[in-house]
């Protein structure tokens, strides 16, 4: 098999990551892609990956790791830019010097060594024993949207996962509203095309994040309490090779995926039953569908829609070569929707049961938060259900116009009370 490389592939490219359609509606050109160039090079060189097996294939494979601090695809996405974006860019790379990498652009063995530390502090333990914690902060959500019979579902059911990471990792309660704004400007640089204000907006966001944290580490350092934070300082402290620095990319990575990844569950979940009421109706009628509901709405619309990798050393995908210094993106979207994998990919099934969608990835950087984001999602759907006779569509759901981390900005909503 060859790589396919034909004008068509890098016209889909260009419709799905630098039009409105093709980043409202994906999935028209992830099937091009799938049909016609499943593992495609591009006129810049990257390969673009849409089948499920391959995509699942590259994040198993250690030769196929991490080298760019930009983003899940970061140079290889196309990209529309001025000569100022691009000035910009260079300005930021050029500035970052030896400041500490998040885990998600580290490979073994700082990654190891890194998330190996994190995974100790982050315990399953620790994510169940806040179980009744997420419980009662999703109640706290569903009572503001029960006192005024609806609103913006992304405002009100929008702020559990922003609430349950600033518990975790031990941020002051009146602190929580002030990290959602931060994070949000924050991660508009993983996009293909960000104007030169987004990409301000981001470094500035990054930087305010990091200050903080770098406060309450000090905070924690001199009086520690039973939270996150204060878990990776002991870490630190008892002589295993993780340093201050680390610790702080490690919460912002964590505030920052924690939120975006949860808060898009919700609202594309929303989406999707809207657009499917006999779904919702399934749903509503046994509750427990709730866990295949949430495996399903990752599947079909993931919060998470591609992600990069690079060949450390040559390497093959499906028996391609991959020289060294090959730029590989995984269409998460696409792979999510191969009829390989999935039967009737394209409908929306809350009884499904066909294995895990790669939402949160697979092999070594297999998202760290998964099983969080999962048990914030049951909570919500789960409590949406006990509360409410019904949830229905109040209006236009309004997509926030990026493709990397997809979400709607609004999705207004009525609920009728039990």
């Amino acid at each position: 098999m060859e790589i396919e490389n034909q004008s068509n592939g890098d016209e889909y490219l260009l419709n799905l990551f630098l039009t409105e359609e093709g980043i409202a509606n994906p999935a028209i050109w992830y099937k091009r892609l799938r049909d016609e160039a499943p593992i495609f090079l591009s006129s810049s060189g990257s390969i673009f990956l849409s089948r499920y097996e391959d995509c699942r294939t590259v994040f198993r494979d250690n030769r196929l790791g991490k080298d760019n601090r930009e983003g899940p695809g970061g140079s290889a996405l196309p990209r529309d830019e001025s000569d100022e974006v691009k000035a910009y860019r260079k300005e930021i790379s050029e500035n970052r010097g030896d400041s500490s990498p998040s885990m998600l652009f580290l490979n073994p063995p700082d990654h190891t060594r890194l998330r190996g530390l994190v995974s100790r502090a982050f315990t399953p333990k620790r994510v169940e024993s806040m179980r009744d914690s997420i419980t009662k902060l999703t109640e706290d959500c569903l009572d503001n949207l029960a006192e005024k019979g609806g609103g913006d579902a992304m405002e009100i059911l929008g702020f559990l996962p922003v609430n349950v990471i600033g518990e975790l990792v031990g941020v002051p309660r009146s602190d929580w509203d002030y990290f959602r704004p931060l994070v949000t400007a924050g991660v508009a640089s993983l996009e293909a095309a960000p104007s030169l204000d987004e990409l301000k907006a981001s470094t500035a966001a990054f930087t305010e994040m990091g200050e903080y944290f770098s406060q309450l580490l000090n905070e924690r350092k001199k009086k520690p309490r039973d939270d996150l934070m204060s878990a990776l300082i002991a870490v630190e402290e008892s002589g295993d090779r993780i340093t201050e620095p680390e610790v702080v990319s490690t919460i912002i990575l964590l505030f920052a995926a924690g939120m975006e990844t949860t808060q898009n569950l919700i609202g594309n979940g929303l989406g999707a039953l809207f657009d499917n009421p006999d779904q919702m109706e399934f749903l509503w009628n046994d509750a427990n569908l709730v866990e295949t509901a949430i495996e399903e709405m990752l599947r079909f619309d993931s919060p998470v829609q591609l992600d990069g990798r690079t060949a450390l050393e040559d390497a093959e995908i499906a028996g391609i070569p991959l020289p060294k210094g090959s730029n590989i993106v995984t269409l998460i979207g696409a792979a999510n929707r191969d009829p390989d994998r999935f039967k009737q990919p394209d409908d929306f099934l809350i009884k499904r049961n066909e294995g895990p969608p790669l939402s949160f990835a697979s092999g070594i950087h297999y998202c760290l938060g998964a099983n969080l984001a999962r048990t914030e999602g049951e909570e919500m759907f789960a409590g949406l259900i006990r509360r409410f006779k019904k949830i229905e569509q109040a209006g236009e759901l309004k997509q926030r116009g990026r493709l990397t981390l997809r979400g709607y900005e609004t999705v207004p909503v009525t609920v009728t009370a039990r």
